[in-house]
């Protein structure tokens, strides 16, 4: 986590007097409200995984493990934003290069800015014994995107102590400026105290340099952050590698506990994405605004690699007690891109607020989704009077080709229909009715199914255009699709129902 100026939580990472973010010429935006990544998660391209946050100059930044093979671990890129929806890639902000001691597994950046300086802690070479040569080092740069280049030739923690292996480390200062790393895999977490050269460990008041602060079910990555006097101690559960892989939390009054652990914060979502975890915190200052930004891996990626970078919304309970976390699925395409969308068949560009496609005989764009009962919504726009365009949902086995899936689908069609089918290499009509549909003009589809139960809704969400039943899928993917018409789409969003 980085800062501009000490702060008073891990999470708040912009000054309170900060209550509006400048962005581009100077011009003032509204501090960023979502629910979600709106845009799309995950919210930048690549396999990344175990993300921290930082503010520097009114400007967000992303620093992530790249999720390779150890031995292609040798370097860090970063992600810079002003508004949380437009990401900058900065390639290769850390390298082996500029740390003689690393060769592999650099991971876990965390990112601070103190003394005019910009600090990157990150781990490497993946020790396993006190014999070898890693742990956590320290990076130091004069711009938040580096280069950056190691501090002090050597690790700064290099030992197993108390049973922890020195990686994922997390940098909190705290309302009186003293600032602190929390780190540890192997089951086990410690704290210690950064001097305030940044670059050298601190005591505590008995003498001793680390403490260990290791709650129940802690597997590694641990995160702190501070709400109302409240210290917040956050940590990864299960095998990273794993579906289970989640975040959990406990509440101390200290910033070195006891920390007691209290529950889960995040879990995979079987219709959404599995192995979500090693989070880091970002609140917006002046407000309750809080999101979680952690790794997840798409239900159909097996690679234990294909991790990719996400946010969420986080609330917070009146008694303090942290909601648990919902995995959103939307996208409005205000980042010009999509990211987490498969094509099959037809030409599809993605630019502000929309997702285009031409005309083509069953061209469809899918999300890696596995939603069983729902609602899914979409703005369809079709672009001339032939064919349909909507949406496509519970689908599986996708190919190019006309009907080349096996799911239902729903549309509208600039000849006066609403129409609902399905597909299985073949087309099916389940129902149709009329309803005057004008070219170039934007229409809200709402497909709810639960169980066997289809309701179709246009524009009028009270009341469903078609109601029908039908048992022959239960679960897939969502998305989009055209038929003899070219079509934008918009708002694309899906939720449990």
């Amino acid at each position: 986590m980085g800062w501009n100026v000490p702060v008073q939580r891990r999470g708040k990472i912009l000054a309170a007097a900060l209550a509006v973010l400048l962005i581009g010429s100077g011009a003032r935006a509204a501090v960023p409200d979502y629910s979600t990544a709106e845009a799309g998660n995950p919210f930048v391209d690549g396999w990344y995984a175990d993300p921290d946050v930082a503010v520097y100059n009114n400007t967000y930044w992303v620093f992530p493990t790249s999720s390779r093979p150890y031995e292609e671990q040798t370097y860090l890129d970063a992600f810079s934003s002003p508004d949380l929806i437009n990401w900058t890639k900065h390639s290769n902000v850390l390298t082996t290069a500029n740390v003689s001691w690393a060769h592999k597994a650099v991971w876990a950046p965390a990112p601070v800015q103190r003394n005019g300086k910009y600090y990157l802690y990150f781990a490497a070479n993946d020790i396993q014994s006190n014999s070898e040569l890693g742990g956590i080092g320290v990076a130091v740069a004069d711009r938040p995107e580096g280069p950056y280049t190691d501090a002090i030739g050597r690790p700064l923690i290099s030992q197993f102590v108390n049973g922890a292996q020195p990686i994922d480390q997390d940098v909190f200062i705290d309302t009186d400026g003293q600032a602190y790393m929390y780190y540890g895999g192997w089951g086990h977490a410690n704290v210690v105290k950064l001097n305030p050269d940044m670059t050298s460990l601190g005591r505590f008041a008995d003498g001793t340099t680390y403490k260990e602060i290791t709650p129940s079910n802690y597997t590694e990555g641990p995160q702190m952050l501070k709400r109302d006097g409240k210290y917040y101690l956050m940590w990864s559960e299960d095998y990273w590698g794993g579906p289970n892989y989640s975040v959990s939390y406990a509440m101390s009054d200290s910033p070195t506990g006891p920390f007691t652990r209290i529950g889960r914060v995040l879990s995979q979502d079987p219709a959404v994405a599995r192995g979500s975890g090693h989070n880091s915190v970002l609140t917006i200052p002046g407000t309750d605004v809080w999101y979680i930004v952690y790794h997840r891996r798409p239900l159909s990626r097996t690679d234990i690699n294909h991790r990719q970078i996400s946010y969420d919304r986080m609330y917070f309970n009146a008694d303090g007690t942290i909601q648990p976390v919902t995995m959103k699925v939307k996208d409005n395409f205000q980042d010009r891109n999509a990211v987490g969308w498969t094509t099959y068949g037809g030409s599809w560009s993605a630019s502000s607020s929309r997702y285009d496609t031409s005309a083509s005989f069953g061209g469809k764009a899918l999300l890696d989704t596995n939603f069983s009962n729902f609602v899914q919504d979409a703005d369809v726009t079709p672009r001339s009077a032939n064919g349909d365009s909507g949406v496509v949902f519970r689908a599986s086995q996708p190919a190019t080709g006309t009907d080349s899936y096996r799911g239902y689908y729903a549309g509208i069609s600039a000849s006066g229909r609403v129409l609902l089918g399905k597909a299985n290499n073949n087309w099916t009509p389940l129902a149709s009715v009329p309803m005057t549909i004008r070219p170039g003009t934007s229409y809200r589809l709402r497909v709810e199914a639960v169980g066997s139960s289809i309701k179709v809704y246009v524009d009028d969400m009270s009341t469903p255009k078609i109601v029908t039943t039908d048992t022959s899928y239960t679960s897939g993917a969502n998305g989009v699709r055209v038929f003899n018409t070219a079509a934008g789409f918009d708002n694309i969003s899906i939720t449990h129902k």
